[in-house]
């Protein structure tokens, strides 16, 4: 299994990690994703860690802590062989305190994730959100202050917005507080908007990217085809309104370019997919998930190989969409070029 630094840190993360959403599943949208208990979760990290997979992946909003939970109960007694990542932010409950990142949310989140986990320590704390309630100054102290304790090792985000996560650095730059390491972000070939924006800032601040929905929300895995209906037991029927939307000619096209180059290089359409993936720049990890021994062998069969140039050339046409404004319609204009050369296409591929 190959390793990256994550972003700018000294963190060596595996490419691929495991998320646990699946993990102690629960109500309309992580039930449907799984309801994998201990036991199951224990055979399914041992396979991950036999594979060189040691980043696991979750949430204190997955099913109200349960994965956690279950997680915490499948890596016990080997805690120095994983790296934990979690995130909190997102609401809890209704009540007041129960969403967001002020002070007193995220040090009494952090505990909360420590005891469900069985840990002293999570090595990357993310933010789910961003709080624009709680000031930016606030939501770093609070995060120093966990890394000064030694229970958080590196603080990160996700699905932040580029002004939001470059406020955020240069707040910390200019305050000395520990500067965020990672962006989990959506990104697939069926969803490349992180690179207009995104993508750039990460390249530009030292952001490592840690995917999430590497498949598109479970569009890529190569059932969906032109012409033919939603395969009856695609858990699309009950959850494609909770993640990111996707126009059906995109995915088709898409989906017909997977479909030729896996019958050229045997290589299943999902492997191909995250192997895309691991090409682009600033991505340190890709997290796959899995509720059964088989998609998660599938899923490691993604690395140890590399898609040909044209094949990659092939998946870019096919997934490329018209850059929104301010990126477009200037891009293509020379002095604006000039003026503004693109840090993506100046970076090889692989670049981490």
């Amino acid at each position: 299994m190959e390793h990256r630094r994550l972003g700018a840190s000294g963190l060596e993360v595996p490419v691929l990690s495991f998320g646990a959403g699946t993990f102690g599943g629960s109500g309309p949208l992580f039930g449907a994703w799984g309801d994998t208990d201990a036991r199951e979760a224990r055979r399914l990290v041992d396979i991950c860690l036999d594979a060189g997979i040691t980043m696991f992946d979750t949430a204190d909003v997955y099913s109200a802590g349960a994965s956690e939970e279950v997680l915490g109960a499948a890596i016990k007694g080997r805690r120095d062989k994983v790296i934990l990542s979690t995130k909190t932010g997102l609401p809890m409950g209704d009540g007041p305190g129960e969403a967001g990142t002020s002070r007193a949310r995220l040090i009494g989140a952090c505990e909360d994730a420590l005891r469900r986990l069985g840990t002293d320590h999570i090595d990357l704390f993310q933010l789910h959100a961003f709080d624009a309630g709680t000031p930016v100054e606030e939501v770093l102290s609070a995060l120093d202050d966990l890394v000064r304790a030694g229970k958080v090792r590196y603080p990160g985000i996700s699905n932040f917005s580029g002004w939001q996560a470059m406020k955020s650095l240069a707040t910390a730059e200019r305050r000395g507080y520990p500067r965020y390491v990672a962006h989990q972000v959506y990104y697939s070939l069926v969803g490349r908007d992180y690179e207009w924006e995104l993508m750039p800032l990460a390249l530009d601040q030292g952001l490592g990217a840690v995917v999430w929905s590497p498949l598109g929300w479970g569009r890529l895995t190569g059932r969906i085809h032109r012409g033919r209906p939603l395969p009856a037991g695609s858990r699309l029927h009950r959850t494609a309104d909770y993640g990111p939307p996707v126009d059906d000619e995109l995915l088709y096209r898409v989906t017909d370019a997977l479909d030729e180059i896996a019958e050229e290089t045997g290589k299943a359409v999902p492997q191909i997919a995250l192997n895309w993936l691991l090409r682009r720049p600033t991505v340190s990890s890709v997290i796959v998930g899995a509720r059964t021994e088989e998609q998660l062998r599938q899923n490691l069969g993604a690395v140890g190989w590399t898609l040909d140039p044209e094949h990659m050339a092939k998946l870019d046409a096919a997934s490329a969409k018209a850059a929104p404004y301010p990126y477009f319609p200037y891009q293509r204009q020379e002095g604006f070029a000039r003026l503004n050369p693109s840090p993506v296409r100046a970076v090889p591929p692989a670049a981490a």
